[in-house]
């Protein structure tokens, strides 16, 4: 069945196309991608096709959001949600579900969350507010978030988890002073930091590769405003690990012995991914045997954390070893620790036994995971092998509980734009947009570089606006690349419009109220005007017939064990 089912893939034209907007996948095989929903506004009226196993609350939500993402920049959202959603009745827990599937899309998101405070019987929460604020620090806009702390101030549902939010962000960002800034800032909104809200600034710190000014404030609060307990020196063991620092990992580990705190099993944890990563495994593995003479016992995490390094090192046996014995202890093994081996055996080129483990978390009803095929997919597309990934991205739509995230679909958009296809690139995307998955910031970078590459600049320049339009800053590599193809070309009135768009998008947002530039929607009309539509290849001028044997080993494995 599985050969012939393939056949029929590449016999079967599995395309319609009208322009690139309206392609659509005839689902004549059960490697095609499913289209949970496709959406439609006629007579101010909402109509959706639904996929199976997916709720109406969050089959409304897919909806609501390729609805705000094709209509955000418009201009007349709040006129479209108030036409196409007469029902006043709009739960939270709907809200917050749209808001969660806009998180690469802060501006976006912001525009929806005022309309949804418009209805009647929506009440904004702390969780719908600290969705928002994550969405608008991915891209930096930190005025409008410091304008939602203070609503949330107002209302009477400000908490310490909205501050560990902004501080995380700035110091992501690299905004280091003002995201210590906003640690003491706490004190100014009534709510007095305590040990824990220390040790999760100084976690975010060492997360954010601020390891040295983690020490400084770890330094300067210690045994003053705080009195560290072994969580917190665990977190700046883990700082230190990750900087690859062993001496000052070791000093650290000292010095909490010397305050009477005794390493946990957290703690050999974290110190045996140090020297894993320091690729001394050796070493790794005689604090595992140190713990278990401790009458310690070791986590999944550290065998996941074992198995990963040995995977790496190449050293296949081992990894295996520990699997074996993850198997044997006494917690119940998981996921990570399987996708774990799945790493290795990737390493390893045993894509036979990467077939049979799939089978096996099949058997326990541990997967496959999302997780699981992008390990799998990475290694393919490092190993060139275009049309086995392909093959597996389609059959991953057909796994239980198994979907492609914005990491699966950059992938897969990388691969094709790195072989030339950028029709399969394009497709992909499509893929992506229609099941309410929203492209990030190096997605976009991807396709427009590819499609500079590919001579469409015009192209290039319509995702390069869709992306501002998000509220996602483009890089400077990106703007130095697209300016330099449009030059060449003697687009020197595009670069201008360009740049004042971006000019806006810096200057971050002046009011509650968001609305396109005259400049920015006319800018977008222009790059409309040159963007003529791409007629997308069927699959069989792509993949070939010697992907039988492979989907088929896919799809059976084995149900051996090991």
């Amino acid at each position: 069945m599985m050969r012939s089912a393939t056949r029929l893939l590449h016999n079967s034209s599995c395309f319609r196309a009208s322009s690139r907007k309206t392609f659509k996948l005839v689902l004549k095989t059960p490697f095609v991608l499913k289209p949970r929903f496709c959406f439609c506004v006629q007579s101010s009226s909402l109509c959706y096709v639904l996929g199976e196993g997916v709720d109406d609350e969050q089959r409304l939500a897919e909806t609501i959001c390729k609805l705000v993402c094709e209509n955000g920049s418009s201009g007349n959202l709040e006129s479209v949600l108030d036409s196409t959603l007469a029902d006043n009745s709009f739960p939270p827990a709907l809200v917050l579900q749209v808001l969660q599937k806009l998180n690469n899309a802060g501006t976006l998101a912001l525009l929806f969350f005022d309309w949804a405070k418009t209805r009647e019987a929506f009440q904004p929460s702390v969780e719908s507010y600290n969705v928002l604020i994550e969405s608008l620090g991915k891209i930096k806009q930190f005025k409008m978030v410091w304008v939602l702390v203070d609503e949330m101030k107002s209302k009477g549902i400000l908490t310490k988890s909205t501050f560990a939010l902004v501080w995380r962000r700035l110091a992501r960002a690299r905004r280091v002073k003002e995201a210590l800034d906003a640690f003491e800032k706490m004190k100014k909104y009534g709510l007095n930091p305590e040990l824990k809200d220390y040790n999760r600034l100084l976690d975010t710190l060492c997360k954010s590769r601020q390891v040295k000014v983690a020490q400084e404030l770890f330094d300067k609060l210690s045994n003053k405003e705080f009195m560290p307990d072994i969580k917190s020196y665990t977190i700046m063991l883990e700082g230190w690990g990750q900087a690859c620092d062993l001496h000052r990992l070791n000093a650290t580990y000292i010095e909490m012995r010397k305050h009477g705190l005794e390493p946990d099993v957290v703690t050999y944890g974290i110190l045996i991914n140090a020297y894993c990563k320091a690729k001394r495994c050796d070493k790794s593995v005689n604090l595992y045997y140190e713990m278990q003479g401790k009458n310690m016992k070791a986590t999944p995490h550290i065998y996941c954390t074992l198995i990963s390094a040995f995977g790496i090192e190449r050293r296949l046996d081992e990894a295996i070893k520990f699997f074996k014995l993850c198997k044997l202890s006494d917690y119940a093994i998981e996921a990570p620790t399987y996708n774990a081996l799945v790493s290795a055996y990737c390493r390893s080129n045993r894509i036979g036994d990467v077939f049979r483990l799939m089978a096996e978390m099949r058997k326990c009803g541990l997967g496959p995971e999302t997780r699981t095929y992008d390990i799998i997919l990475h290694h393919l597309v490092k190993q060139q092998k275009t049309s086995e990934a392909f093959s597996l991205f389609l059959k991953m739509g057909d796994e239980p509980g198994c979907q492609p995230t914005t990491s699966t679909y950059e992938v897969m958009v990388r691969m094709f734009c790195n072989v030339g296809r950028m029709d399969m690139a394009l497709w992909v995307w499509d893929q992506m947009k229609d099941r309410g998955v929203l492209p990030r910031m190096h997605t976009f970078y991807v396709l427009v570089e590819g499609l500079c590459e590919d001579g469409k600049v015009e192209e290039a320049c319509r995702f390069f606006v869709e992306m501002m339009e998000m509220g996602i800053r483009p890089p400077k590599r990106l703007v130095d690349t697209l300016k330099e193809f449009l030059l060449e070309d003697g687009r020197e009135e595009i670069v201008l419009l360009l740049a004042h768009k971006i000019d806006n998008l810096v200057a971050g947002f002046q009011g509650r109220v968001i609305r396109p530039p005259k400049s920015a929607a006319s800018c977008r009309d222009f790059f409309g005007g040159y963007c003529k539509p791409q007629q997308t290849q069927p699959f069989n001028t792509f993949l070939p017939i010697d992907c039988i044997n492979w989907q088929a080993k896919l799809c059976q494995g084995t149900n051996k064990e090991l």
